[in-house]
């Protein structure tokens, strides 16, 4: 995805050549603005197995378990939000873009100690609240089009989990994001198709979870994973 976007940037920018009539001129002189943005986006977890792990049979003696856990591909969500961007110079902006991201993840447990695997499945579901902070740079505008790379932070709060899971992730986390985009100027507004890479700063997975279960045939499940960071890849429209 990311060498597809770099490729489109770079066909703009052998295809213009020669000037043309700008639209919106004055629009990048905005002190601050706001505006609104939609995309979608692919989620991905890192998860690091425990690896073997002694469990209590009802006997009260114990067994040796070997399970392992992945999330076997990238899950698509949505996102939408708003913006509010200030100009600190020619080429500087920051931008506070609160948003929702919608999502599920296809998790796989597999029990290995038996003689014949066996699998378990939980679909993790999460909504996030998010609150990027970003700081943009942009390359002089060339007719309707200005080329830009990004980096920010992303706080974000996961209303989603619940106790009767394998695995719940925190309330809370932090993402750091780096990105590219490019500003198309049309006639009534400005277009900003932006692609970029978020990845969690802290361990995302609540490992107090394991305490609040009910089920004791869950248990080996949740243990199976000590840690997990949170990816995601997100296509995101702005209007503004």
């Amino acid at each position: 995805m990311l060498s597809l976007f770099g490729a489109f940037l770079l066909v703009m920018a052998a295809t213009a050549q020669e000037r043309k009539v700008e639209n919106k001129p004055y629009i990048d002189l905005r002190q601050f603005h706001f505006g609104v943005l939609v995309g979608t986006h692919l989620q991905d977890v890192e998860l690091l197995n425990a690896g073997p792990q002694l469990i209590e049979q009802e006997d009260g003696s114990y067994v040796e378990k070997l399970i392992s856990c992945d999330q076997d591909r990238w899950d698509a969500g949505f996102n939408v939000g708003v913006l509010g961007e200030l100009r600190l110079n020619t080429n500087f902006q920051l931008r506070i873009a609160p948003a929702m991201y919608f999502g599920t993840r296809h998790i796989s447990f597999y029990n290995h100690t038996d003689e014949l695997v066996v699998q378990e499945v939980q679909n993790l579901k999460t909504a996030y609240i998010s609150s990027a902070v970003d700081l943009i740079f942009a390359a002089p505008r060339f007719n309707n089009h200005r080329p830009y790379v990004m980096a920010g932070i992303n706080p974000m709060i996961n209303l989603s989990g619940k106790d009767n899971d394998y695995l719940k992730l925190k309330r809370y986390d932090v993402f750091a994001e780096l990105g590219v985009g490019c500003d198309f100027y049309l006639p009534f507004f400005k277009l900003r198709p932006e692609l970029k890479f978020l990845y969690s700063l802290t361990n995302s997975l609540d490992t107090d979870h394991v305490n609040h279960l009910k089920n004791r045939e869950m248990i080996m499940y949740t243990n199976s994973v000590s840690k997990a960071r949170t990816k995601i890849i997100a296509l995101t429209f702005y209007f503004e």
